[in-house]
């Protein structure tokens, strides 16, 4: 088994963030440098999560090879828990895990998976953010201004190096070396990094759980979901308005701009980035009575408008897809409510259509999925939420107490060294993936509810843009090595902060001994982790929602007023939403109707009048009744054919109601529809 669990990790890792990339981006028409920096960035950032619990297991085997090492009696290695040596001078029997890893192969393991993802954090990503965002029709422009964009942060990243460079060029028993140096960058990051981490951790950690909790009451969720639809439309509506206004200049400069003129090709660029309904109204060569049309813009210009445009566009697409969604989400939940209230233990969809597939017809029937909604979800979301609960206590408890090591308070270090003294590798590597991954998922999670950061969002179903591809990439190259070096802290495994004197495991040895800055090892890595539970009570009060409500960004917040506004506003949107969706769904199924009535109608008279002329023409001449027939029933298909192409043509458009309160599919009536009767 030597090695062989981590080559199995390295493979399923891989395979686990290409369906997750999948599942999130669009392959087709994304570009693929984006979608090949984002899938190597999730694949190193798992990498680092799921390879850890092994670096802890190899290490503490290595610790007990090093302790019977340091006595003269000879010592062999036991594959039983329960394999006990006659001599009974040794201390200690070492049972090597089942995903025992050899020496030397961790190290270099670790540096590729670090600094590859610093590289692409730091550097290679944010290039690219702002390479495709910029509004440039070349390529050196491109570049040009992605590293304009980027120079505040390399100049804030190089402001910091150069700060501790000083700091550790003062100390006297430092001399600077290519290893120091290295020391000092991987400080840096992680100190940035921790920063971040510990306020993201101090809301996931009540959030998360409360959110469970509070998602097993129906009626706090329908309300809840009212009120986004609510936010969302008003978002909605802004990114429309500001769509057409772009459209508007581009209608201005497409006019302006004639086809001879050396910046058409310009135009052509910013008109292929236009929604296809703009693109077709751009081409009819609409006449304008703007006075713009006449000054001829500039590149300059041009280059800021490609640029507006690229936005707008992107986040008219946004707000589109979280709609779609959010719509989906409150029919579901209405749904909910009516069967609850049902007599029949089935599922109703409202909106059957919406819902085909063999999970749906073999799996998730209707019944399964009512006792689902209706009798088990209420208690199976309290208790995951008491278990995560359990959980965040853990997690705070020993964020303020790791630091003491006589005695263990923290109480991942307590588990993880009573699982060591009876060799419990399978426990260990459970607890420490388990707890990573708990608050890999509380920091991530809180990136992506707060509302300053909702212009990043992932969406299933491939609808997430290429900006919140390579913000999440970013931001997971960032956040994962310090979060995990944080972890080894609550576990006692990091030597510069526990100081004990034990083997390090093989992650903390890339990042240096941080004993070379004391006033961030000795200070900073211990004592600021405790304003986690500050965090964690601000949290608890909603002070955080209650100040962002203050500054215009509207919070669900049960006792306010305009909370029950925005919701009563949400309620009546949902309704005429579910009202334009029912009637598109009529119109369709009447559309059905029509072609399985008149269709097979149509094909048996004219199976029938091709069977009699056939026969006609066999035996006996056409006379003059015969004739008349096969021309009224001919004439009778095709005014089938024109009633139902008009029917299907009514039925498509969404409002066809006229002032008189008729349908127009039903006045004016056909010319000669009843001639025949």
């Amino acid at each position: 088994m030597s090695g062989a669990a981590l080559c199995a990790v390295v493979v399923l890792v891989f395979f686990l963030a290409l369906y997750l990339l999948q599942r999130y981006g669009d392959v087709w028409k994304q570009q693929r440098m984006v979608l090949l920096g984002t899938l190597l960035s999730w694949y190193l950032c798992f990498l680092i999560v799921f390879v850890l619990p092994l670096d802890v297991s190899t290490t503490i085997y290595n610790q007990c090879i090093h302790d019977n090492s340091n006595h003269t009696v000879p010592v062999t290695r036991a594959t039983q828990p329960n394999q006990i040596k006659p001599s009974s001078s040794v201390l200690k029997v070492c049972v090597e895990p089942w995903s025992y890893i050899p020496d030397g192969v961790l190290p270099v393991f670790w540096r590729v998976v670090y600094w590859t993802s610093q590289f692409l954090t730091w550097l290679l990503l944010p290039f690219m953010q702002s390479y495709a965002r910029s509004g440039a029709f070349s390529k050196v422009g491109k570049i040009k201004t992605a590293l304009i964009e980027n120079a505040i942060y390399y100049g804030s990243y190089l402001l910091i190096f150069i700060s501790l460079l000083i700091y550790v060029a003062a100390h006297p028993r430092w001399k600077p070396t290519w290893t120091g140096i290295q020391i000092i960058c991987i400080t840096a990051a992680n100190t940035w990094g921790l920063f971040l981490l510990v306020l993201l951790l101090g809301y996931g950690l009540v959030e998360i759980p409360r959110s469970y909790w509070l998602s097993s009451s129906h009626d706090y969720l329908l309300a809840k979901t009212y009120f986004k639809v609510a936010k969302l439309a008003s978002e909605k509506a802004a990114a429309k308005e500001n769509l057409a206004d772009a459209m508007e200049e581009v209608a201005g400069v497409h006019e302006s701009v004639r086809y001879s003129h050396s910046l058409r090709r310009c135009v052509d660029t910013i008109l292929t980035k236009c929604p296809t309904e703009y693109q077709e109204e751009l081409g009819r060569n609409v006449e304008r009575s703007h006075s713009e049309q006449n000054s001829t813009p500039t590149k300059r210009s041009l280059i800021k408008l490609h640029k507006k445009v690229i936005v707008v566009v992107q986040r008219h697409n946004q707000t589109q897809v979280q709609w779609s969604i959010l719509l989906d989400e409150a029919f579901h939940l209405e749904d909910v409510a009516k069967s609850q209230t049902s007599h029949f233990q089935v599922f109703t969809h409202s909106l059957p259509s919406a819902h085909h597939g063999w999970i749906q017809r073999f799996i998730y029937t209707p019944s399964v999925e009512w006792y689902w909604e209706c009798m088990f979800r209420q208690g199976f979301c309290r208790l995951l939420a008491v278990l995560l609960c359990l959980l965040s206590a853990a997690v705070v408890w020993s964020e303020c107490t790791f630091f003491s090591t006589h005695p263990v308070l923290s109480l991942f270090a307590v588990f993880i060294q009573n699982a060591e003294k009876h060799y419990n590798y399978i426990c260990i590597e459970m607890a420490c993936f388990v707890s990573i991954l708990f608050m890999c998922v509380c920091v991530y999670t809180t990136v992506f509810r707060i509302r300053v950061f909702n212009y990043y969002h992932l969406v299933p179903h491939h609808q997430t843009d290429a900006y919140s591809l390579q913000f999440s990439a970013m931001l997971f190259c960032r956040l994962t090595p310090p979060l995990c070096l944080n972890f080894l802290g609550l576990i006692h495994m990091d030597s510069a902060i526990s100081h004990q004197d034990r083997i390090q495991t093989s992650y903390t040895s890339i990042m240096g001994s941080m004993q070379l800055l004391p006033v961030i090892s000795d200070g900073f890595y211990i004592y600021y982790p405790m304003l986690v539970l500050l965090l964690c009570l601000a949290t608890f009060y909603n002070l955080g929602s209650r100040c962002l409500n203050l500054l215009g960004f509207h919070q669900y917040i049960t006792d306010d007023d305009l909370t029950s506004d925005l919701v009563d506003e949400g309620k009546e949107l949902i309704r005429r939403e579910r009202r334009k969706r029912q009637k598109a769904e009529d119109g369709e199924n009447r559309r059905w109707a029509w072609r399985e009535r008149y269709g097979a109608q149509a094909a048996s008279e004219h199976s029938r009048n091709g069977y009699s002329e056939l026969k006609d023409n066999q035996n006996s001449p056409v006379t003059d009744t015969k004739t008349s027939v096969s021309r009224r029933d001919g004439n009778r298909d095709e005014q089938q054919a024109r009633l139902l192409q008009d029917s299907s043509s009514d039925d498509s458009l969404p409002n066809r109601r006229s002032a008189g309160g008729r349908y127009l599919s039903l006045s004016p009536p056909l010319p000669g529809l009843f001639d025949d009767v």
